[in-house]
């Protein structure tokens, strides 16, 4: 079984900064790409937005956070989400999407998991 945790939310000043974790865990023999996606607060069935993603090396962007957002991979199964110059309009509940392969039974598998979120405020 393969878990995805996120960390690092919470409220703050417009222009401030926030700091997001996620890990991947469980029996993952191998990651294909890690990302933050966003979602308005409190409305799980809303679509699920891009906002950053490491995949093969390469980092992609939502261009409404280029230049402000930074996403880095602290392990194989740890991504970070640097965020800078916040605006109001950042505030969602941000999840982070794990792509990993897995054994089970003799068989290899592929599949990805979502975490829970995270809620990142941005209020004066």
């Amino acid at each position: 079984q393969v878990r995805v945790v996120e960390s690092g939310g919470g409220s703050v000043q417009p222009g401030g900064s926030l700091t997001l974790r996620c890990v991947a865990s469980g029996n993952i023999a191998a990651v294909y790409s890690m990302g933050w996606y966003r979602q308005e607060l409190g409305n799980p069935r809303d679509p699920r937005d891009l906002v950053a993603r490491i995949e093969d090396g390469r980092t992609l962007y939502a261009d409404s956070v280029k230049g402000r957002f930074t996403i880095s991979r602290d392990s194989e199964n740890a991504v970070s989400l640097q965020m800078n110059n916040l605006k109001p309009g950042d505030t969602f509940n941000y999840l982070c999407h794990a792509d990993v392969g897995y054994p089970s039974g003799g068989t290899f598998y592929r599949s990805g998991y979502w975490g829970q979120g995270t809620e990142v405020i941005v209020s004066s």
